[in-house]
């Protein structure tokens, strides 16, 4: 990890800490490892646990750095946590490893968030593929975001089994999966046959589906999928109709640019650009 990410979240720090909390931190980060582990976990005690503020040129260069990785809404103890993790000494892969697999066997569940939140950020970051994929069968709701939004170790590092498996995992939840990152470069074709079946299985118990569900279809649109967006522009639910135009542009199946022109003002709204996915987002 670069020492530019570790300079933006000290920046980070500095400006939502008192002096006192400050000082607390940059004592644990000089210390032995044992000691700065120990500092993880008493970070409750002496920082704050307020919602960070952090500036939107800062952000943007820490997402510039390291795509997709956000601080946005974190608090400043896990903030302060994720920092004490990036200034563990990796020079001994093998203790290195062992100190990161002691935290998370003992950790509790605002620890767990952290490390996970810290996991584009840790040294040797295949090594942790098991962990993250174990998150996200994690049934601790703060857990699973940790891993699945805003986090983009999963789209480098997942396998397409189980980057589909966190993909529906969010959607059966009902979660923002537009803050999956990677959501649209890692979507592909079985997960939209998936989908079709959710769908379908939804619609069988009389309930409905996130128009976000197909935004991960469009590519895919084959003639079962044809009949989803039929099924969809005759929703009685204007985000169902949206949805099955957006899938519809995105699609080169011939049948699916005449069904989308059939719906002229989809149609139009979709080309002028007045009509995207971010307008379903919730």
């Amino acid at each position: 990890m670069s020492d530019f990410i570790k300079q933006k979240l000290w920046e980070i720090i500095i400006l939502n800490t008192s002096a006192q909390e400050a000082e607390w931190l940059r004592q644990k980060s000089t210390s032995s490892p044992m000691e700065l582990m120990t500092g993880f976990v008493a970070v409750p005690r002496s920082v704050s646990k307020k919602i960070i503020s952090i500036p939107a040129q800062v952000q943007a260069e820490l997402n510039a750095e390291l795509k997709g990785f956000s601080v946005e809404n974190w608090s400043l103890a896990r903030l302060s946590r994720v920092w004490l993790l990036t200034q563990i000494d990796a020079s001994d892969k093998e203790a290195y490893v062992k100190n990161i697999e002691t935290l998370f066997d003992t950790a509790e569940m605002n620890e767990l968030v952290a490390l996970y939140s810290a996991l584009p950020l840790l040294s040797f970051p295949e090594q942790w593929l098991f962990r993250a994929t174990d998150a996200v069968r994690s049934n601790m709701g703060f857990v699973f975001d940790a891993i699945a939004l805003r986090n983009p170790y999963p789209e480098k590092y997942f396998s397409e089994l189980a980057w589909n498996q966190l993909v529906l995992k969010t959607i059966f939840n009902d979660k923002p999966v537009h803050l999956i990152e990677g959501l649209e470069n890692r979507a592909n074709e079985k997960l939209a046959a998936t989908l079709s079946d959710f769908a379908h299985e939804r619609w069988a118990a009389g309930r409905s589906v996130g128009p976000q569900v197909w935004r991960l279809v469009g590519k895919y649109i084959n003639e079962t999928l044809l009949s989803d967006m039929e099924h969809l522009f005759q929703s009685n639910d204007p985000a169902d109709r949206k949805a099955a135009a957006l899938a519809c542009a995105e699609s080169d199946f011939p049948a699916a640019k005449d069904l989308l022109a059939r719906n002229h003002e989809l149609e139009n709204a979709v080309k002028s650009g007045s009509l995207n996915w971010a307008e379903l987002e919730y």
